[in-house]
């Protein structure tokens, strides 16, 4: 009910009036039955922008941390996502990785939407990562398409850090759907999932057309927040 709510009365059309998002490719989204729906993510505002202009509902893979923050703000985010039926993923480790497999599976079952995140995490600097292979693996065992998604002018309207997103055109665009079904039974072939998952990066890509880096964005972000510590530490008076 909250999940219409939003969509449909307190958040959609405030979010369609500022950010008047262009869709393209709109036709590439079954009207029934699951789906995967992988797109890059360059900004907090991707969570709303997608599901605001989707006919379908759709449910999203959303860090834990959206759900463990302190304090007043904490647990108003925490009660927004949980109220929009989103689905909290600790991204810790390989463990928590496949109770996010479980819980994608679970949505792809009940013949629903999943929305995911392949780089796992924001760009920090709008150039689009490496993707995990988790969503090779829930589109294989659950042998459903998946279609591509490209964000466009998000991390221009409210790139990290900024609260209240600039006023910017916003393009969202969906590519034709990927069929995977050649390699039936073979989720547990690393190769099989990499490949699968960089034929869903290069298709998001094409539609994005932003640089790409083959490399995790997590391990970037830690690298280059090392960098600026030891940078800050080297400044820093002796004695």
């Amino acid at each position: 009910m909250f999940y219409y709510l939003l969509k449909y009365v307190l958040l959609g059309p405030l979010l369609r009036l500022v950010f008047r998002p262009r869709i393209e490719g709109l036709e590439h989204v079954p009207a029934e039955g699951a789906a995967i729906i992988a797109g890059n993510h360059l900004s907090f505002s991707d969570h709303f922008l997608m599901p605001a202009i989707l006919k379908r509902r759709i449910t999203f893979l959303a860090k834990a941390e959206y759900f463990t923050g302190p304090g007043v703000k904490g647990r108003l985010t925490a009660f927004f996502f949980r109220s929009a039926g989103q689905i909290p993923v600790d991204r810790s480790g390989k463990d928590a990785g496949q109770a996010a497999i479980r819980e994608g599976l679970g949505v792809l079952s009940k013949d629903e939407l999943l929305g995911i995140y392949p780089e796992g995490t924001r760009s920090h600097d709008g150039r689009l990562y490496k993707g995990k292979v988790g969503v090779a693996v829930m589109a294989l065992k659950a042998g459903v398409p998946v279609i591509p998604c490209a964000m466009i002018g998000t991390f221009e309207a409210q790139p990290p850090g900024k609260v209240i997103p600039n006023i910017h055109p916003v393009v969202i665009r969906f590519g034709k759907p990927l069929d995977f079904s050649r390699y039936e039974g073979m989720e547990n072939e690393k190769a099989v999932l990499r490949a699968i998952t960089d034929e869903i990066m290069y298709a998001i890509l094409s539609l994005s057309e932003q640089e790409y880096v083959d490399r995790y964005a997590a391990v970037v972000k830690a690298e280059e927040a090392a960098a600026v510590k030891e940078r800050k530490f080297r400044r820093l008076p002796l004695g």
